[in-house]
């Protein structure tokens, strides 16, 4: 299955919906009570995602086409927001940064949240390095401590895109990343999150982002240097992840810092990252003067 948060044209308040094709199913004419967010669908557990499904089948719920809709973040209200750096080879060779023998972990900041179709500003004051990175998102859905990584993947509720935007100026500025990729609306996800029975493997999906028409990062998940089975594993050792956590596993190389000339998201640029089987997911960006 596929869920969004959607808002209509007249009101900011977000819809939970199911989504089959270029149709949404609010999920509040399938259960009443209704889960609000997709934060509490994840916590409602197996028992309210088998009601849901059941419901569902019945064919007989409204059906909106996606069009009349705008999406919101693809997760509202996660608990926490975990994000690896340094994860695919290529990446930290190009930024000149070693792939140390643990993960690089940090924390991205709940105001950066946006999502598919939005548009990102920030002050030219600030940062005019302001780079794109591809990632493959992950969503827990149990409550998950010392978990091994042959078991990992049973503690994935699902799966969507990041877009972990970075003003990679401050990044090499400061001693820790969380401010240079927490700027309002720097963490793009959606436009979809994707149950993990429709994604057998995590390290087998094909990953890209384009700027304005031109493709500059194409690479495969499986480039990661530690999957996503180890990332649970290695993370559940020290904190339990609690269900609705959001895992950002790190980008592909090609990011525009390293590029010659530099590739830096401009005024007015577009920017589209993708990820097999999950969806595309377009940022639109302004910088202010």
């Amino acid at each position: 299955m596929q869920f969004a948060h959607l808002s209509t044209p007249d009101s900011e308040i977000l819809h939970l919906a199911v989504i089959d094709r270029e149709e949404a199913i609010l999920v509040s004419d399938l259960l009443s009570p209704s889960p609000t967010d997709l934060q509490g669908l994840i916590e409602g557990g197996d028992e309210l995602l088998h009601r849901l499904r059941d419901a569902l089948s019945k064919g007989d719920a409204p059906r909106h086409p996606l069009g009349d809709f705008a999406y919101g973040s693809a997760v509202v209200n996660p608990p926490a927001i975990l994000a690896v750096g340094l994860n695919y080879a290529a990446h930290s060779s190009e930024l000149g940064l070693k792939t140390d023998t643990a993960p690089t972990v940090f924390t991205l900041w709940p105001n950066s949240l946006t999502g598919h179709e939005s548009t990102t500003a920030w002050p030219r004051t600030l940062s005019e390095s302001v780079d794109y990175e591809a990632e493959l998102g992950v969503i827990i859905g149990r409550p998950t401590k010392n978990v091994s990584a042959d078991d990992a993947l049973d503690c994935v509720w699902g799966y969507t895109v990041v877009n972990d935007i970075t003003a990679r100026d401050i990044q090499f500025a400061e001693a820790q990343w969380s401010r240079c990729k927490s700027f309002d609306g720097f963490t793009p996800t959606g436009p979809v999150v994707v149950t993990a029975d429709e994604i057998p493997d995590p390290q087998d999906l094909h990953i890209w982002t384009v700027i304005d028409g031109h493709t500059v990062q194409d690479a495969s998940t499986g480039q990661m240097v530690r999957p996503v089975s180890t990332l649970i594993a290695h993370l559940s050792s020290s904190i339990t992840l609690l269900p609705g956590t959001l895992i950002s596993t790190g980008s592909p190389g090609g990011a525009g810092y390293s590029r010659d000339p530099q590739i830096f998201l401009r005024d007015r640029s577009t920017v589209t990252v993708g990820i097999d089987g999950i969806g595309e997911l377009t940022t639109h960006c302004r910088i202010l003067d």
